[in-house]
């Protein structure tokens, strides 16, 4: 496939409308009031599930980066994350009770940032979560760092407590790019990083790429690729940059005449898609990269790839606890989150109060339509005898309103339904999460699509 076959500027412009990226479904806007710790003990008493992946929530950042939208406290002082993880083994041992019977076959650490911990509270944090839980001895451990607060030794630190997968935020590496976000770093240290990283031990090394930054141009963007080609990742993940100023504050910094214009916001995501191409990567899902031999390419090639709250994964038979402020847990016909603000999360373990403080309960209508949504944004392709025989449907009765949203893309010919088969076309990947949206029973609320960001 070649990479212009996904560029059809008609095709692009007539789709390219809000959309939700499907990391769940029924997604969070969805979330409630109506479920409780109760809730969560109870879908993991029930879930056929044996398996765990752990994500733990580490809010902290040493600098604001002005285009995030994560859940982040920005702060210098380094006590702060000895409070918070006084307070995370207090929810680690809650959970454990009610998943103990799970053995961990990952683990992630997100953010903010948790490069902000230093190595004795990393090796603090991993014997808490060691103790609590059954690990598998062969656990995927993986960790996202700020690379501008860490040196080599922090990176051999890292892989002394049983992280073997790192990602690293790059973003860009123009000088203009970083000052506008507020993120100078340098090109040079983080490659030092990438083969240190290597030298002790990690197995994956996945580095972040976002694109529409302001004075971002098809020059600059060219360097950026040109360094982490040569870095050579397992895996690039390419982001494209929500301006949202009236959601996130420091997004207000980006000034609107700093953006790129939509066609060359379009051009640079073409360019990424072409450079990583050329020298190999093969394109998973919408937004990520991997070489051949990875595990997501070959999952994606066997059609096993899955899809949850940290993006395209391997393993779709896992149950996900997260753990730490605003995380979100997803076990088996529930979502839950936990509180979002240090406060919060802090006042409900000490009162002890219910932690889980938004989500929502799956009817079987949300199940099975999750199972057709994943499996389309994944492998591109939906089985309908399976999903008929697994939920005694008639699919074509069943998703009748549906199948007719589908008709614009089958006539465009970006998607063919047959009685056995929905396969849309490999040129149709960067509008899947349109033509995913035909079969989200929620979407009817059109308020809802103006909080998404564009799809393309």
């Amino acid at each position: 496939m070649q990479t212009i076959d996904f560029f059809d500027p008609a095709l692009l412009n007539k789709y390219n409308i809000n959309g939700p990226r499907y990391t769940s479904y029924p997604t969070a806007l969805e979330f409630n009031n109506d479920v409780s710790d109760a809730t969560l003990l109870t879908a993991a008493q029930t879930s056929p599930a044996q398996d765990l992946s752990l994500y733990v929530h580490i809010p902290f950042c040493h600098s604001l980066c002005y285009y995030c939208g994560c859940n982040k406290v920005v702060t210098r002082h380094a006590d702060k994350a000895d409070r918070y993880l006084d307070y995370l083994s207090k929810e680690i041992v809650l959970r454990a009770a009610a998943f103990g019977h799970y053995t961990v076959r990952q683990l992630h650490l997100g953010g903010g940032s948790p490069s902000f911990l230093s190595p004795e509270q990393h090796q603090r944090l991993m014997q808490l979560l060691r103790d609590a839980f059954n690990f598998a001895d062969d656990a995927q451990c993986s960790i996202e760092i700020d690379p501008r607060t860490v040196d080599t030794d922090y990176i051999s630190a890292l892989a002394s407590v049983g992280y073997r997968r790192i990602s690293i935020g790059v973003q860009d590496t123009d000088y203009n790019v970083q000052q506008a976000i507020n993120r100078v770093q340098s090109t040079s240290h983080i490659a030092s990083l990438v083969d240190h990283a290597r030298h002790v031990g990690f197995e994956s090394v996945n580095l972040d790429l976002i694109y529409g930054l302001p004075h971002q141009s098809e020059e600059t963007f060219k360097t950026t690729l040109a360094a982490v080609k040569a870095m050579e990742p397992e895996r690039v993940s390419l982001f494209s940059y929500a301006h949202l100023p009236e959601r996130f504050a420091a997004q207000r910094k980006i000034k609107d005449e700093w953006l790129p214009s939509a066609e060359l916001k379009l051009a640079l995501m073409k360019q990424a898609m072409a450079t990583l191409s050329e020298v190999g990567y093969e394109l998973i899902g919408m937004d990520h990269f991997a070489k051949a031999d990875d595990e997501l390419a070959v999952a994606q090639r066997q059609g096993e790839l899955h899809r949850n709250f940290q993006g395209y994964t391997t393993r779709g038979d896992l149950d996900l606890l997260g753990l730490g402020v605003s995380s979100i847990s997803a076990v088996y016909n529930m979502y839950g989150q936990n509180p979002k603000t240090l406060n919060d999360y802090y006042a409900a373990l000490d009162a002890p109060a219910s932690l889980t403080t938004k989500g929502v309960l799956l009817n079987r209508d949300d199940m099975l339509r999750r199972q057709v949504i994943m499996q389309l944004m994944c492998n591109l392709n939906l089985a309908i005898c399976d999903i008929e025989s697994e939920w005694e449907i008639d699919f074509n009765n069943y998703f009748a309103d549906a199948i007719a949203a589908l008709d614009p893309f089958i006539d465009d010919g970006q998607v063919s339904v047959t009685a056995q088969h929905i396969r849309v076309a490999p040129k149709a990947r960067l509008l899947i999460r349109i033509i995913s949206m035909s079969f989200d029973a929620y979407l009817a609320r059109q308020v809802h699509q103006r909080r998404y960001s564009r799809v393309i």
